[in-house]
């Protein structure tokens, strides 16, 4: 007979780490599936709550130990087009906050996460079966077979436990890609993300410590690939003047990456006795630092479901908290997918009333200060 486990994690991200660690250490028998995956060289900019949260759960011991403070945020329009918005400038003081939150590089994080007193047990095989059985579920990776009361899929946009359990989804594609990078800059802005927005996405310059920035750029697909194929010398050539020169002579750092953009809608993320985080919920293009500090507002949001549960608690009792799951992110992810979806498009649109719409915008939040307000803790996750 199989071993059975109170929760089974399924997928090896920082969410999934963060879930597998987190609910070990509650008391609860996990397994983790964690197949192998190379090393992950982008990094994350995670604001204020989302740092408090990982201190508070013991995921870091320091919230600024292993990360680049983030200050101030810049925005220049940098289009051609017709009607364009001021530069504006946002600093964290105006909400008496030290920093809007920290840049951290992913891999530090992960390893970070990944030091627990805690009993897990990982597979370290991919998951290719999940089938419903009386007590929860059945679950196959490789040689090993087992079973679970509870199931969290952790496991990115193309999650076995989305597609095998039957959680419906809408995944649009985009014609941009995001490509990251890191650079040292002659003298770059520290502590101040600087956002050039420009027809086809924004070419974000975010701060890594000393010289370093962390660059996103998103840009048509085929504009990104021809810039992956240049010389070091020709790619610090064009990021000179996507970044107007600002910031004196530009040196990349690390090899490009390029990553198709999507946006990936899941009405429901919890039914059954299961559980869906991070990606595997949810996926939209890198805009306004949500991606990450998102996973893990999922993360915190399903312990609290788990509040009524002890170790050897029944799918029945399993099912009233990933119902409960469900109903508290909800909200939040109706509210923010909307947020980012709509703003990646009102940046990308040449149609006139969105350029006037997203000129306003810009003027309200620069002069109205309850909007600006309302706009930081917004974007802050609060």
């Amino acid at each position: 007979m199989s071993e059975h486990f109170d929760i089974a994690i399924i997928g090896g991200g920082l969410t999934g780490v963060a879930a597998a660690r987190l609910a070990a250490e509650q008391g609860f028998k996990t397994v983790h599936f964690t197949p192998k995956m190379a090393k992950d060289f982008r990094t994350s900019a995670l604001m204020m709550p989302t740092v408090e949260f990982m201190v508070h759960s013991g995921l870091l011991e320091v919230g600024h130990a292993l990360g680049a403070a983030l200050r101030r945020i810049r925005i220049i329009d940098a289009t051609d087009r017709l009607l364009r918005a001021p530069e504006a400038l946002f600093d964290s003081k105006e909400i008496d906050q030290e920093a809007f939150g920290y840049n951290y590089p992913n891999n530090d994080l992960l390893d970070a996460f990944s030091k627990t007193k805690a009993e897990i047990t990982h597979v370290e095989d991919m998951v290719s079966g999940i089938k419903e059985v009386e007590n929860g579920y059945s679950i196959s990776a490789g040689k090993t077979k087992l079973s679970a009361t509870m199931v969290v899929g952790a496991d990115g946009k193309k999650s076995i436990v989305r597609q095998k359990l039957g959680f419906e989804s809408t995944n649009t594609a985009f014609k941009q890609s995001a490509l990251v990078v890191d650079v040292e800059f002659e003298r770059p802005e520290t502590e101040t993300s600087v956002e050039f927005h420009y027809e086809n996405g924004p070419f974000t310059l975010v701060p890594a410590g000393d010289n370093k920035i962390n660059l996103v750029w998103l840009d048509q697909h085929d504009v990104l690939a021809d810039a992956q194929k240049l010389s070091p010398k020709q790619l610090a050539a064009e990021l000179e003047a996507k970044s107007h020169r600002l910031f004196g002579h530009a040196k990349p750092k690390t090899k490009c990456f390029v990553f198709p953009l999507s946006n990936l809608a899941v009405p429901t993320v919890g039914k059954g006795s299961a559980c869906l985080i991070g990606e595997a919920a949810h996926a939209f293009p890198p805009i306004g630092a949500q991606g990450l500090n998102l996973g893990l507002r999922d993360v915190e949001d399903w312990l609290k479901s788990l509040e009524d549960l002890e170790t050897g608690f029944s799918p029945a009792q399993a099912s009233a908290a990933a119902h409960k799951y469900n109903k508290l992110r909800d909200p939040d992810l109706r509210r923010t997918g909307g947020f980012v979806d709509g703003l990646f498009r009102s940046l990308l649109s040449d149609f006139l009333p969105a350029q006037m719409m997203r000129l306003g915008g810009l003027w309200a939040l620069k002069s109205f200060k309850p909007l600006r307000k309302f706009a930081f803790n917004f974007g802050m996750g609060r």
